[in-house]
């Protein structure tokens, strides 16, 4: 049996140690409201590290993840923090087995002032519409 995978990692710079502790409580709350959905989305791990800083979370699959889950959190805490600028991370879906279409990625940016998507992209849906143009020549 072939799975499927979507694999990321980011960071997320939430201004001050303060907030990176506040952080956790937004995730563990957002962690239970999910929990409560039927069927759940597959979570997303959040820690700090000494590399990134104290202030920079570092957001990233298991193995596989929801990345509307991780978008939702991120507009949650820039709310609650007064985040700015702009925030994005990118993706990758992939098959466990070699399979045709299997592959593909994407990318998402975010305004953090007001949490509107800016722009995305997913690879798959970038081929496939190429593809179409070079048919219908």
């Amino acid at each position: 049996m072939i799975n499927f995978f979507t694999r990321f990692s980011c960071l997320l710079d939430v201004g001050t140690p303060a907030n990176a502790v506040r952080a956790f409580d937004i995730y563990t709350a957002l962690m239970a409201e999910n929990a409560s959905e039927d069927p759940p989305a597959e979570p997303f791990l959040l820690s700090l590290t000494p590399e990134h800083g104290p202030a920079r979370l570092w957001l990233r699959d298991p193995g596989s993840a929801d990345q509307q889950l991780l978008i939702t959190f991120v507009t949650r805490c820039a709310e609650a923090f007064g985040l700015t600028g702009r925030w994005g991370f990118q993706w990758a879906n992939i098959a466990s087995d070699p399979v045709v279409n299997g592959f593909y990625g994407g990318a998402h940016v975010l305004d953090l002032s007001t949490g509107a998507t800016l722009e995305w992209m997913s690879t798959g849906r970038w081929l496939a519409d190429r593809l179409a143009e070079r048919d219908a020549r």
